[in-house]
């Protein structure tokens, strides 16, 4: 692979671009009134590379369940969809009905030991000081920055993040030790799991030599356990307090993918996306819940694929596009 770090870091930002997009979701050529699973499937058909589909809606008031899934149970790159884990964590550490409190007095350090690319928000090496866990948090959900994420799971520890996976079932998810370890895996250096942030600044246009997708520091999940996942987080079953449970839905309900994937009117949304674009490689992953008419709905929807460019902005629109249409054809199968 011959892929510099600056095309790495700028792939989160290429799904950041693409706004409403009416023209794509009206050329999907899928009807308003079939809303089969095999109609929301065929919404992917044409897709490069590796697509996994899982949608559930759980029976619940009398209506049967509602499944939509296709090589659900794969595991794939899934980028900053992860991130979604460490604040699961984070807030279970911090699990009282206090919670609040608790998460805005604890001060984290804002320096060059987690400063980390792709990071608009906290702005290294501009920003010094400390930040609490609450703003690192939502910073992490809402803008994705990944400094903010080292911050979190510096607090935290990957490792507790393993384990809670671990004690999940959750067998596909794998996370980094953090955003720049990643980022320093890929390009080859020796000392990825220690890459300070004067080795990353020096980086900007060495080319990457591993695959985002790998089996030694990456960012990987099968839409089977992100569904499994979200459909147990969303309810409480990792927290003792209501408080806790209001706070993660909270912090979910700021995810990009909502805007990115643009969710159906009308429905109260909570995902965490990720993606990545380089050359050679491409990815977008967008898992969450909705919850409308007292019904909830668990997807995972992500798509790797192989094209040469660093940047492949037609396929990231097209399959936005289809997995919009894909919960909006969901939300008229649950609703009727």
């Amino acid at each position: 692979m011959s892929r510099s770090r600056r095309e790495l870091v700028a792939g989160a930002a290429g799904a950041a671009a693409l706004g409403m997009m009416p023209h794509a979701l009206s050329a999907l050529g899928a009807s308003k009134e079939d809303t089969s699973p095999q109609a929301i499937l065929a919404l992917f058909k044409s897709m490069p590379g590796d697509v996994s589909v899982k949608i559930s809606a759980p029976a619940a008031n009398g209506k049967p369940e509602f499944l939509v899934e296709s090589n659900s149970s794969k595991a794939l790159f899934v980028g900053s969809a992860f991130k979604s884990f460490v604040l699961c964590e984070a807030l279970r550490q911090a699990d009282s009905p206090d919670v609040i409190k608790t998460i805005t007095a604890q001060q984290l350090e804002l320096d060059a030991s987690v400063w980390s690319s792709d990071s608009a928000t906290f702005n290294p090496p501009n920003l010094i000081g400390k930040v609490s866990l609450r703003t690192a948090l939502e910073a992490m959900i809402l803008h994705s920055d990944n400094t903010a994420t080292d911050m979190c799971l510096k607090h935290v520890g990957p490792d507790k993040v393993r384990e809670l996976i671990a004690s999940m079932g959750l067998k596909s998810a794998l996370i980094p030790d953090s955003t720049r370890s990643f980022i320093g895996y890929l390009l080859g250096a020796k000392d990825y799991k220690t890459f300070t942030w004067d080795g990353l600044a020096a980086s900007a246009n060495q080319s990457i030599v591993n695959s985002p997708l790998n089996n030694v520091e990456t960012m990987a999940c099968s839409a089977d356990d992100f569904v499994s996942y979200y459909a147990r987080a969303l309810q409480g079953e990792f927290f003792k307090h209501a408080q806790t449970l209001s706070q993660f839905r909270q912090i979910l309900s700021m995810g990009d993918a909502i805007w990115v994937m643009p969710m159906p009117l009308g429905v109260s949304a909570f995902a965490k996306g990720g993606s990545v674009d380089v050359s050679g490689f491409h990815a977008m992953c967008g898992p969450g819940a909705m919850f409308f008419d007292d019904r909830w709905v668990y997807f995972c929807l992500t798509l790797n694929w192989y094209a040469p460019a660093a940047k492949d902005p037609g396929t990231v629109q097209a399959f936005a596009a289809a997995a919009s249409r894909a919960l909006a054809l969901t939300k008229e199968a649950v609703s009727t």
